[in-house]
């Protein structure tokens, strides 16, 4: 009996024992299951956190990599200015031309300067009656009166070496180029041919009947082709105003228009520079005053169609028409010493800005109201740049240099017009 309980005894600390070791285990499982709940938990909030500072960090490297990529960049355009392309400075036939002109004029004294503006008879430089040589008077008198020009008339021509010897002489005594003029328009007004009684082209009312401008371009090359031979520079011609008179081309502005261009074109492309005549417009009247009574517009319509034609195809120069044109200026002043014809109208309006000439000073409708003094004055107030055939050189002359020594004209006034003027007298010295 004792024995049986023993043996029960022993079953039931068996049992219990083996039910303290399933709770010990279960405890244990559990607790390894809480610790590795926990373990893993932690590891997957790790993870998160660690991805998501990963994530901010590569923000921030990104965002760091890209601000500094733009101050590089910036660094490079402020401080790495890209390299000029070298370019060859190139000196334009215009620029040398100016550098010629400039130098020429700051060369110049005071009284060379207002010589040069004006343009006379050899008669009226040398004091003789009939000029036919250039001699020891014709050197004298250009030393003291550096001329821009001369012109010559019938009676300074009685052979074709005497003129070639003359011109060439004159040419070489001149301290300055200086321009030897003779009024050629053809027909029957010409000076050479007449004087040497030659040939010579048509006159400009023939000429405008054809209506071919070729035939007026022809006509221009046969008459600068004899005045190249005698040494002449330049021709005071074509007569560009509008008149059934034998000497204008025609009464229709188009067509006188496209005749007075092709002849001037053909005498300044061989050599002769050609001079427009006469602007606005040439007109007599019974009383021996010239005037108009035609308006602004009227010209406008008309009359300015030559010289604008001509304006735009470089003519070198042109003449002023001593003709008042009250319409115009509001008052009877004769156009060469208007500044509203000059400076308004041909300067400002037609936009030319070759060399402007009075017409002659000396004849009646300017030289009956004014002194030479006052004509010369005026004239370049006025805007006009060479002072044509006065009725006394030498008071003109002294007039231009007392309205400089007093004021009423500047140098650099007179500096302008001689920069015109030589533009054209040195065009040929530059080599193309």
């Amino acid at each position: 009996m004792s024995e049986r309980k023993e043996n029960q005894d022993l079953e039931e600390r068996r049992e219990l024992r083996r039910q303290r070791r399933i709770r010990a285990q279960v405890t244990a499982y559990l607790i390894f299951a809480a610790i590795l709940i926990v373990v893993v938990g932690g590891c997957i909030l790790g993870v998160k956190a660690i991805a998501s500072k990963l994530g901010d960090m590569k923000a921030q490297q990104e965002e760091a990599i890209e601000q500094a990529q733009l101050e590089a960049q910036a660094a490079m355009e402020t401080t790495i200015a890209p390299p000029e392309e070298e370019t060859e400075e190139v000196t334009t036939e215009d620029d040398m031309l100016s550098q010629i002109v400039d130098t020429c004029i700051a060369e110049m004294p005071l009284e060379d300067k207002v010589a040069g503006l004006f343009f006379i008879t050899p008669e009226q430089l040398t004091g003789v009656n009939a000029a036919v040589k250039a001699g020891s008077g014709t050197q004298e008198a250009l030393t003291q009166y550096a001329v821009g020009g001369l012109v010559y008339s019938s009676k300074n021509i009685s052979s074709t070496d005497q003129i070639s010897t003359m011109l060439s002489q004159t040419t070489s005594m001149s301290k300055y180029p200086i321009f030897l003029a003779v009024s050629e328009e053809g027909g029957d007004f010409n000076v050479v041919a007449d004087a040497l009684g030659t040939a010579s082209c048509s006159n400009a009312q023939e000429i405008g009947t054809t209506g071919t401008s070729d035939v007026a371009y022809d006509a221009g090359i046969t008459v600068s082709s004899y005045l190249n031979m005698y040494g002449f520079n330049l021709d005071f011609a074509p007569y560009c105003n509008l008149s059934d008179y034998s000497r204008s081309f025609n009464t229709d502005p188009t067509v006188a228009a496209d005749m007075a261009s092709a002849f001037s074109m053909a005498l300044e492309d061989t050599g002769v520079s050609s001079c427009m005549k006469y602007f606005p417009i040439y007109a007599d009247t019974d009383d021996g005053l010239e005037t108009t009574d035609k308006t602004l517009e009227e010209l406008r319509e008309a009359e300015f169609v030559p010289f604008k034609v001509g304006i735009e195809n470089g003519v070198d120069m042109i003449m002023i028409s001593n003709a008042s044109a009250p319409q115009v200026t509001g008052d009877n002043t004769p156009c060469s010493l208007s500044s509203v014809v000059i400076n308004d109208v041909l300067r400002n309006e037609l936009g030319y800005d070759g060399i402007i000439i009075t017409g002659e000073l000396g004849q009646s409708a300017i030289s009956d109201y004014y002194t030479s003094s006052e004509a010369a004055v005026m004239a370049i107030k006025a805007g006009a740049d060479m002072l044509y055939v006065p009725e006394n050189f030498e008071e003109a002359y002294q007039g231009v240099l007392d309205a400089i020594s007093n004021g009423e004209i500047t140098e650099e006034r007179i500096n302008e017009s001689l920069a015109r003027i030589y533009r054209v007298k040195y065009a040929d010295k530059i080599d193309s």
